[in-house]
């Protein structure tokens, strides 16, 4: 990427709290700058709903829970030139990841039956399958920035941005750190 050129971002959020893209939201009118020089082609935030064939960056928020969220890892992977792993869920499963010390079927006796008091049962529709064990971002697909943080600062996201903008590999150490 080359300063001159448009970057084109793409981002997912999987299993979390989506707090890294309202930290995203949160860097306010520096959007305003970042406008002119990203193009924001898929992301929650937007409403494009296919991903393009190439994207420059792609920025992954959460954990890899579910089936889907396996398979939108595996497709930004594919499809984007730089994968960022953004916040603690995705850097290193953080919050979603606590069920792992637990079996698949206790977690859903524990979610529709022990604290259901109106027809406890577990449900066969709506739910997403589930992984048997919660992964951060690169325990599924390769990961080239982590940028760690619950959630990161607007600001380290601003870094982030700005240096791949200038087509630098950031060093996100020097804005954040984990659960900052």
């Amino acid at each position: 990427m080359s300063a001159n050129d448009r970057v084109s971002v793409a981002t997912a959020w999987l299993d979390g709290c989506s707090g890294c893209h309202m930290s995203f939201l949160d860097m306010d009118e520096r959007l305003i700058a970042l406008a002119d020089k990203i193009d924001i082609v898929y992301s929650p935030l937007v409403d494009a709903k296919e991903l393009p064939e190439q994207v420059d960056v792609g920025i992954i928020e959460g954990s890899v829970s579910s089936e889907e969220d396996l398979h939108k890892a595996q497709l930004l992977r594919k499809h984007c030139r730089l994968l960022i792993s953004l916040g603690d869920c995705a850097v290193n499963g953080n919050v979603p990841a606590m069920r792992n010390q637990f079996k698949l079927d206790a977690v859903f006796d524990r979610a529709y039956r022990e604290n259901v008091s109106f027809q406890p049962q577990r449900p066969t529709q709506g739910v997403p399958a589930l992984l048997e064990r919660v992964r951060p971002v690169h325990g599924v697909v390769a990961v080239d920035v982590f940028v760690p943080g619950c959630p990161p600062s607007a600001d380290a996201i601003w870094y982030v941005l700005s240096e791949l903008i200038e087509g630098r590999i950031p060093d996100p150490s020097q804005v954040t750190k984990f659960g900052a």
